[in-house]
Order: structure tokens, then C-alpha cells, then sequence
């Protein structure tokens, strides 16, 4: 899977502006080559994606023989799935709930793959449009899109990239019973589920995946899957994709895996942290990562600096989409690497925001941040696209980095932590719900549908789950994601 170009960013397939006759009859010419490429491989539906406001991936699948009427004219879907619960209950917002209405989902061609881990099946996820050809205000890709288009504006580029992290259940029930029995980390772990670990790689590369590296984790049954950093929009993509095949190749293993942020309530969680860098573009040699070379903190550009002072100003308000369900705040507590506390530091897997610069010799490439407050829970691109606002924001601002942290902020004194401005982020999602819609800078790039859609849904959930044990909780959200 190559990084999208910021070409085709722009092009008419970026699903930012309206369909015409023109461009319809155009797609549908696409969609019937590639069709007949398809069903040559012997592919016969096509699974169109999209990931709802509770961070859940939704489909509608089409035979193969009907992709080139879904590109040109769409398949319909209820708006209603955006204030869809974790459960699978409904709310409603200011500005979707009811039955009433359509949009339609229209794949993206530029993305279409064939499923290694499904045999018979591609993956296309879906530009969402109204009815009229317009864009829909609440397509989470199209906000992303529109995001790095405003940060291409003033001459910088993002590339991004998810951890992913999963626990494999050996168990058919609902409970969670770990798949392996080995230490954290340890090689037992890949001895005893090696066949399953191969078949996982071998899908992901199959389906164009470049992953980095694959390794055991801390908790029981645990894994991560790290990939190459691409464009937002691919690494948002990506993210799907990898989440699915890991799902797909798990149940033909006869177990089960869950991304939930909290699997068993008295044990770690899973994470999916968010890896950005900020290159400039328009120079020399070429575009430059802004997160090295520089005279900033640990060599940041002053660009660089500003966007990470920026997202570190509002992740409490990022927590509303980024650790988005009641179960993210049992597993965002302080001293489990799960950056608990508003802060940054170099390599400090206890700060929220880390800042990686890679072995000496490769900082040019490899500096990044890595945002660990985040879980799977969330939606990738909903997610990236208040990133790279509120980084944004910060370059706007010429926002500057507080001093860095070195230690576990939990060890630091209350005292001390509040001279140093180290403060803990939201320990509920009613806390960080609250900041979100305080939040003037997510709320311009988000708009109003989406920001009065993301609260009334976490509110929704707030109130599933009102007086629910950790137990309970973990319990609900187990296998959702």
C-alpha cells in the first residue's frame, strides 16, 4: 500500500467536492475496469466502510458486479448510524437521529484492495455524499482530507502511522480467556501462536501493509503491529484495514481477538497510538521533516515545536475523540505507559505526548511524536483530523514546548508537578466531553454537526453505562471494537 501523493489529495477522487454527471460517469468507467480486474481474481463482493462516531467499522457490501453502479451513483445508508451506541442503541443529536433521511456511500477506488484474509472479498472505504452529491458533513475522511489540504496551505504535509494493539481470546464466550501463556514481551508468546502470527504478516503484506515490526505485549494474550507512516488519510485507512485482517485471520484460527481500550478489568489495555511527523515541503531536496534538523527541543524546527505545542494545549479536549468510550478511562491511568498526565518528553512512555528521534544517523527521517493517550476505541479519521487541527493551531500560534519531563509524572510531588505545569488529563469521559465542546479550535475544524454528533454520543454511552463496575464496563465493550 503506497502513501497516497498529495496529488491525489486533490484529485477528483479526494471526495471534497460534488458529484456531477460528468465525474459520476467518470467513476463508474473506473469502478467497471477495475470490476472485471476483480472478479478475474476471483473476487465477488466488495465490503464499503465506514467507521461510525462510537469508533465502530459499519459496512455495506456489494457484488462485484455492482461496483461500477456504487461508484458512479452510491448505496444508500441511514444517517442514523452516526449516534449508533457501542450497543448498538440510538441517540440522537441536534442534528442526526431518526429514521428519516439517506446519504450515500460511494467507494473509494483509489483503495481498493482484494481481502488476503477474506477470500472473495475487497475493501473499498466509502466517500459518504448526500442524496444531492454533496459532501456529507458528517464524513470523518472528507474532514481529514480537508484538514491536510488547510495544513498544505502553508507549506507542510503530514505523515502518520497507528500502533495497534490486540488481545487474542482462545475462549468462544463472552469472557476473555488469553490465547498464550507466555511472559510479556517474551518469545514464548511467539512460539505459541507462530502459525497464526505468520498467516496475520503474511495477509498484511498480501493486502499491501507494510509493517514495521510485530512483537508480544504486556498484557495477557496481547499483541502490536506497527506500519509504515503514509498520508493521513492512508494511515486512517490503514488502520481499518489492519484492524479487520488481525479480526479476519483470528476467527479462521478458531479464537477471537478485541481491541477494546479495556479487555479484563484488572489488567492493561489496549492502545492505538497515534505517530505523527510534520515535513515541509517546497524546498531543494525536497520535502524536510520539521521534527529534526532544527534548534528546538532535542533538534525540533520551530515549525515542528509549534504543532506538537499545539496538540499537547488541547488534548484534553482531543481526549472526546481520541479515548472516546467509558472503558478509555480505565486504562488512562498514571504509571501504565498510557501517558495519564498533559506533558511531553523525549523517549517518556509516561508523558502523553513522547517525542521519538530515532538512532543517531536517521533523525531525519525517523523523528516523531507518538501520542499514547489514545485508544482503538476511537475513530481513526475523526481522530487525526482534530490532530492535525489542533497542531495546526499551534504552528498558527508559533506556540512553544513547555520544559520536557524526564521521569513518571505519577512520582512527582503534587506540588512540584504543579510548578512544572504538569497536569493530569481527564480521568472521565464526562470530563473530557466537557473540555471538547469548550474547545473553539476543534469545533471551527470539525464544524457544529460533527462536534453536537460526538458529544450527544459519548453522552449516550456515559448514560449506558452510569453506575456500571469496572467489570461490567470491560465486559460491554470487549468485543465492539
Amino acid at each position: 500500500m503506497e502513501p497516497t501523493s498529495q496529488t491525489a489529495l486533490q484529485g477528483s477522487d479526494a471526495g471534497e467536492q460534488a458529484l456531477d454527471g460528468h465525474e459520476r460517469a467518470r467513476l463508474g468507467a473506473r469502478a467497471a475496469e477495475a470490476a472485471r480486474r476483480l472478479a478475474g481474481e476471483g473476487i465477488v463482493a466488495i465490503a464499503l466502510t465506514w467507521v461510525d462516531v462510537s469508533g465502530i467499522t459499519r459496512t455495506k457490501t456489494v457484488p462485484v458486479e455492482r461496483l461500477e453502479h456504487a461508484a458512479a451513483w452510491g448505496v444508500g445508508m441511514s444517517p442514523v448510524f452516526d449516534v449508533f451506541l457501542l450497543d448498538d442503541s440510538i441517540v440522537s443529536g441536534r442534528h442526526i437521529g431518526g429514521p428519516s433521511g439517506d446519504l450515500r456511500l460511494h467507494p473509494d477506488l483509489d483503495r481498493l484492495v482484494a481481502l488476503a484474509a477474506l477470500p472473495g472479498w475487497a475493501h473499498a472505504p466509502a466517500h459518504r455524499y448526500a442524496q444531492d452529491g454533496s459532501v456529507h458533513p458528517l464524513d470523518a475522511r472528507a474532514l481529514l482530507r480537508r484538514e491536510a489540504a488547510r495544513l498544505a496551505g502553508r507549506g507542510f504535509a503530514v505523515k502518520a502511522a497507528f500502533e495497534i494493539e490486540w488481545a487474542v481470546s482462545d475462549g468462544g464466550g463472552e469472557e476473555f480467556s488469553a490465547a498464550c501463556k507466555g511472559p510479556a514481551y517474551g518469545m514464548t508468546r511467539i512460539t505459541e501462536l507462530a502459525g497464526y502470527l505468520r498467516d496475520l504478516l503474511e495477509s498484511l503484506k498480501a493486502t499491501g501493509v507494510r509493517v514495521v515490526q510485530l512483537h508480544p505485549e504486556y498484557a495477557a494474550g496481547q499483541y502490536e503491529v506497527s506500519v509504515a507512516a503514509e498520508d493521513p488519510v492512508g494511515a486512517a485507512d490503514t488502520a481499518v484495514l489492519v484492524r479487520e485482517t488481525i479480526r479476519a485471520v483470528t476467527i479462521r484460527h478458531g479464537m477471537a481477538a478485541s481491541f477494546s481500550p479495556k479487555v479484563e478489568a484488572d489488567s492493561v489495555g489496549n492502545g492505538a497510538h497515534a505517530h505523527l511527523s510534520l515535513w515541509r515541503d517546497g524546498t531543494a531536496d525536497g520535502a524536510v521533516n520539521a521534527m529534526a534538523g532544527g534548534p528546538g527541543p532535542y533538534g525540533m524546527t520551530p515549525a515542528g515545536e509549534a504543532f506538537a505545542a499545539g496538540i499537547l494545549r488541547r488534548l484534553p479536549a482531543l481526549l472526546a475523540v481520541g479515548a472516546p468510550s467509558v472503558a478509555s478511562y480505565l486504562r488512562l491511568v498514571p504509571s501504565h505507559w498510557s501517558g495519564a498526565f498533559a506533558c511531553w518528553g523525549l523517549e517518556n512512555r509516561e508523558a502523553a505526548l513522547r517525542f521519538v528521534t530515532g538512532a543517531e544517523g536517521e533523525q531525519a527521517t525517523a523523528a516523531n511524536l507518538e501520542v499514547k493517550c489514545l485508544d482503538a476505541a476511537a475513530n481513526p479519521y475523526l481522530l487525526l483530523a482534530a490532530l492535525l487541527a489542533a497542531g495546526r493551531d499551534g504552528l498558527g500560534a508559533d506556540l512553544r514546548l513547555p520544559e520536557p519531563v524526564e521521569v513518571d509524572p505519577a512520582g512527582l510531588a503534587e506540588e512540584e508537578r504543579a510548578a512544572r505545569g504538569i497536569a493530569p488529563l481527564p480521568a472521565s469521559l464526562a470530563e473530557s466531553v466537557a473540555a471538547f465542546e469548550a474547545d473553539a479550535v476543534l469545533r471551527e475544524a470539525l464544524g457544529e454537526a460533527v462536534t453536537d454528533t460526538v458529544a450527544a454520543v459519548r453522552r449516550g454511552e456515559i448514560a449506558l453505562l452510569d453506575g456500571a463496575t469496572p467489570q461490567q464496563v470491560a465486559a460491554a465493550t470487549r468485543w465492539r471494537h
